[in-house]
């Protein structure tokens, strides 16, 4: 089994082989993929494809591989072994907007593109996420919703073929993630790059995804179409269905839902790290 560091690149997730613009390839193929941390398996072989275009949202407890998988795919591990092929241009949004302080909002969105065009493309993402006008902000006055939307636009200005998304919505309250689903599901419309979301919310993935898989021990465990309606909502008998599904397999009751008081229901345990 070779190594993933000869199958992409850190530095920009290129894809070794055939690449996934070819007429019906998979945008994303995962194939033996495997990690282990002081001769644990966190991911014990790992097979997947995500589609061009495709959604694809993945849940598990903490501490089962979710980030790890992630990152693997954005070329961030070398470590790990098996085989995958990316999209020559990926982006990766996580929790923290990893905004650089001492850059004005346009500058960080502009981070890294070249061209005489660098500058006007990054505003017309920051506008097309809400934040005209904000071009010339610290990153220390924006909310955190806003923030969000301008690593939103950082990433989906390089037009990247995947997009990597690590828990975005995890830190914001409520109301706020709410706002920030349909902003997502809006530009991932616009934009069609295939996505991997990682979350621990089961009502987030369900809201959003095309397709929602389960990781468990080191392998994923369900990979579950979301045919539902393009408008989702949590009181559809169907949404219901899924939700429970989901939850059965992710080894929580229904009872053990009753306390929660957000709008999504979140996966946590003591297990260790992602």
């Amino acid at each position: 089994m070779t190594t993933l560091a000869a199958a992409l690149a850190a530095s920009d997730g290129r894809a070794a082989g055939p690449t996934a613009d070819e007429a019906g390839a998979p945008a994303v193929r995962v194939r033996g993929v495997r990690r282990e941390f002081a001769g644990r398996a966190v991911l014990a072989g790992i097979d997947l494809d995500i589609a061009p275009g495709e959604f694809v949202a993945l849940l598990g407890r903490s501490g089962s591989g979710k980030s790890t998988l992630l990152r693997i795919l954005a070329g961030l591990d070398p470590d790990a072994t098996g085989h995958a092929t990316v999209p020559d241009r990926n982006a990766v949004v996580f929790q923290d907007p990893r905004l650089l302080p001492w850059a004005r909002v346009l500058d960080n969105v502009a981070l890294g593109l070249k061209g005489k065009g660098a500058r006007a493309a990054a505003g017309a993402a920051l506008a097309e996420v809400g934040l005209g006008g904000h071009e010339r902000a610290w990153p220390a006055t924006l909310s955190g919703g806003e923030a969000q939307r301008a690593a939103l636009a950082r990433a989906l200005v390089r037009s990247p073929g995947l997009l990597l998304l690590d828990e975005p919505f995890g830190a914001l309250d409520a109301l706020t993630r709410i706002r920030m689903h349909t902003l997502l599901r809006d530009l991932c419309r616009r934009h069609r790059p295939a996505v991997l979301l990682v979350t621990h919310d089961v009502d987030e993935a369900i809201l959003l995804a095309d397709r929602v898989l389960v990781l468990t021990d080191g392998r994923l465990s369900l990979d579950e179409p979301v045919r539902l309606a393009e408008a989702r909502h949590r009181s559809d008998r169907e949404f219901g269905a899924l939700r429970a599904r989901l939850l059965a397999e992710l080894g929580v009751t229904d009872d053990e839902t009753d306390g929660e008081t957000g709008e999504e229901m979140s996966i946590e345990t003591d297990v260790g790290a992602e």
